[in-house]
Order: structure tokens, then sequence, then C-alpha cells
């Protein structure tokens, strides 16, 4: 079995091809947690979560555990979910209120919701140690950098490193984009996640948000059997929410060529540069109207008018910016991951908005969906014949160009696999020992 290190590990990278161990080896999983998941900014997220001070929330950045938790400044924070003294996890419930202190259940140390150390039991036994001048001493460790923006709250876990405005650049417009579509311009969690188990690589996921070459393959059995019987009805008018919402997923290739894929550096990228499968839903009464008086009509119809498909933020987070939805992709395993969909509700916008995205999130993204166990069969499939000795490389040629360049942003056919490519020029770049140049933690 070969043993990787870092360096070794990102030759399994070569531009049209990248090797089966990305997927299938437990080893390579470990180094993208330690280096990927470390290096780049990683989704947290929403403060709406944590409203008030001492909410807090748990969740994962790569495979550490983490709180994200509103201190008495009313400030963000994010902590690893571990006491300084034995490790023991100091929150276990997915949220709550913890009120103005950590305590840790095991031996009763606590600690300020900024992380800080409270107090000790017999506190007399530690004089003397040295345990004030050890990093121990000093409280709950918080991650190295935390970026608000807009809401939606990142966290790099190094102390130091490419910086959130480097890291994404101009791929925060899609993100920026579902924010405006909100009359208040912000936005609110609407109620938990659905989330959802997955016996495969986490890569696989986020690959195929940007994948237009499967949804008229991959979904016949579900869209297309319902797009049948709508035809053999008549194409009755006017289509409910749920034909409007399912129909285009049988959309031609010629449909997905034409919508274009544009490309950010950084591994960042999104479908439905000049089109959208969300692009035809029936308006919703009220909405433009709201919008307009907030921002103008020419505003409102340029931001609703921006129907990008989906939008991948490198490494692990896709954002479909019409419905106000964000997928989480946590990695578990090499094998296996967990899939968080949230919906948020635009403030300022009707009822009907939100009600029509937890629709689409339910038909499409829950695990009673009828579409989305399509994509599961896949992605197990592929799991389990990357396990076959046959062939060593997984194909990534489509469109290919010799000496593509992803420092700059580019706009494609729809149907390039150069966003593939893209994610895993960015998965070598942050599979590093060490961060990029230091910068001050933000």
């Amino acid at each position: 079995m070969p043993s990787y290190t870092a360096e070794t590990a990102r030759a399994l990278v070569r531009g049209h091809q990248v090797h089966r161990d990305v997927y299938v080896s437990d080893e390579v999983y470990r180094l993208e947690m330690r280096h990927v998941f470390r290096n780049a900014w990683v989704f947290v997220g929403h403060d709406s979560q944590t409203p008030n001070k001492g909410d807090y929330f748990t969740t994962q950045v790569g495979d550490q555990p983490v709180i994200q938790v509103r201190h008495s400044d009313n400030e963000i924070y994010v902590l690893y979910n571990r006491c300084p003294h034995k490790g023991t996890k100091i929150a276990i419930d997915r949220q709550g209120n913890t009120g103005k202190f950590f305590r840790c259940p095991y031996h009763a140390w606590s600690f300020k919701t900024n992380g800080c150390l409270l107090a000790i039991p017999l506190k007399k036994g530690y004089e003397g140690t040295g345990l004030s001048e050890t990093e121990n001493g000093q409280g709950m460790k918080a991650v190295g950098a935390v970026h608000n923006h807009r809401g939606f709250v990142f966290a790099r876990l190094a102390e130091t490193g490419i910086s959130f405005e480097e890291f994404f650049g101009d791929s925060l417009s899609s993100l920026d984009n579902m924010i405006d579509r909100a009359p208040a311009g912000r936005m609110e969690v609407a109620g938990p996640p659905l989330r959802y188990m997955h016996q495969c690589n986490w890569k696989m996921l986020v690959e195929n948000q940007t994948d237009t070459c499967h949804p008229m393959v991959a979904h016949e059995s579900s869209a297309g059997t319902a797009v049948k019987l709508w035809v053999e009805m008549g194409n009755p008018e006017p289509r409910p929410p749920a034909m409007q919402i399912i129909a285009p997923f049988m959309s031609s290739y010629d449909f997905f060529e034409n919508i274009g894929i544009r490309t950010w550096p950084n591994g960042h990228g999104h479908t439905g540069v000049k089109g959208s499968i969300h692009a035809d839903y029936e308006a919703i009464p009220g909405y433009f109207d709201a919008m307009k008086d907030a921002y103008g009509e020419a505003r409102a119809k340029a931001i609703l008018d921006e129907n990008r498909h989906n939008t991948v933020y490198f490494p692990n987070i896709m954002v479909k910016a019409p419905l106000g939805q964000l997928r989480n992709f946590i990695p578990l395993g090499a094998n296996k991951t967990l899939v968080e969909s949230y919906v948020y509700r635009p403030v300022g916008a009707p009822d009907e908005l939100t009600t029509r995205s937890h629709l689409y999130n339910r038909m499409i993204n829950a695990p009673t969906s009828i579409v989305g166990h399509d994509d599961l069969e896949m992605y197990e499939r592929a799991q389990e014949g990357l396990m076959s000795d046959g062939l060593e490389w997984v194909d990534l040629h489509r469109l290919y160009e010799e000496g593509e360049d992803f420092s700059v942003e580019a706009v494609d056919n729809g149907t390039t696999e150069r966003q593939m490519r893209n994610q895993f020029d960015a998965w070598a770049k942050f599979m590093q020992d060490t961060p990029g140049p230091a910068e001050a933690a933000e």
C-alpha cells in the first residue's frame, strides 16, 4: 500500500486525470483533513443560527468538531469543541444557549463564550505548576481565523495563510446575489437542514454540482417518468410547482452546453452563465414589487435576472442563489459523507418564495426525494467501481486544453469538465505542509 505525504499526494492530480486514491484511500483522506481543510476557508454556518448572546451550534470543519457561538460582545466566535483539560467535548447538542459560559461536563472547568478560561475547581492545586503559562491554561482554542460575510460564517483553521478576500475573490458574487434577493438585504436560516448520509467520497458530490452531462441520463427514471406522465395527461396548465421543479432536469445536452460554466481561481465555479434550470419558475405575487421598493426597478431586475444554477465554493459547499439554498458536504471518511441541505428565508420577501425552496429541497435533496437517490446510486457505484484494479486513473478530459490556467476567471461550454479540473488544481494547491504567505489572522 502507498504511503503518502502532502507532497506525494499532489502527484495524484494530473490536470486531465486524477488517481483513484483521491477517492478511496483512507491515508489521502487524513491528509486532506490535515492540509486542505486546514489551509482553505471552510463554511461553518449562518449567524442567524446563533442570534442571541450565548447561542451556539455544533458542526465540523473537515474532521474537526467546532462550536459557533455568539459572545457577550455580540460577535460570532468559532471554537474547537474540546476541553483543554482532558479533551472532553464541551457541547454535544446540535444547538442551544449556554448562557454566559461553557462548563465542561467532566471536571467542571468553565470558559467564557469566546473560549477564555473562566474558572477551575480547586484552583489552588494548580498554583506553581506552570499551567497558566501553557496553551491549555488559556482556555478553549479558537480556530485560526473567522470571517462573517453578510451573515455567512467561514473559518480557516490555520493561524496564517490566504486571506478570505483572496481565497474567494469575485466568486462571492453568487453568494451576494443570493443575499441581494432578499428585499431587506439579509437571509435567515429557515429551520434545520435536511441531513442525508452518503456512502461515498465527499469530492464526488462536489464534482456532481457542475456535472451537466448526467441529469438527462441519471434522472431519466425519476424526472423522465414525471415528464412522460405529464405529456400523457396532455400537458395541462398551469403547471404545479412540483412539475416546474422536476421537468428541467430532463433538459437537453444543447441546453446545458449553451448555459455555460464559469470558473474562478481557488477551485470555485458555477453553472448557468446564460441561463438556468431555475429560470422559468412562475413569478411569486408581490415579490418583484418588494424588490423594486428595496432596490429600484433596474437594480431589482438585474438581481433577479442573474439565474445561476449551482455555484461550488471549494472545498465543500454549493450555493443555489435563485432558491436561497446551500448544501454542505461534510467528509466523515474516505467513503462516507454527510450532506446538509439548508434553506434560507430572504427577509422581506413573500413566504411563498421560501415555501418553494423547501419544496425543491424535499423533492431533490431529501433522503425521501425522488431525484437525490439517482445521484446517490451513481456515487455508490463509483465508490465501489474505483476499488477495481482495472484502471488506476479517473478521466476528466472533456473540453480539456493543454496548459489550462486556473489563476484567471474563464467562461466555457456548459458541459466542460474544467470546473472539476479547477477543483483538483485547488486541492493540490492547498494540500501543503504549511500555509501560503503568512498573513495576520483576521
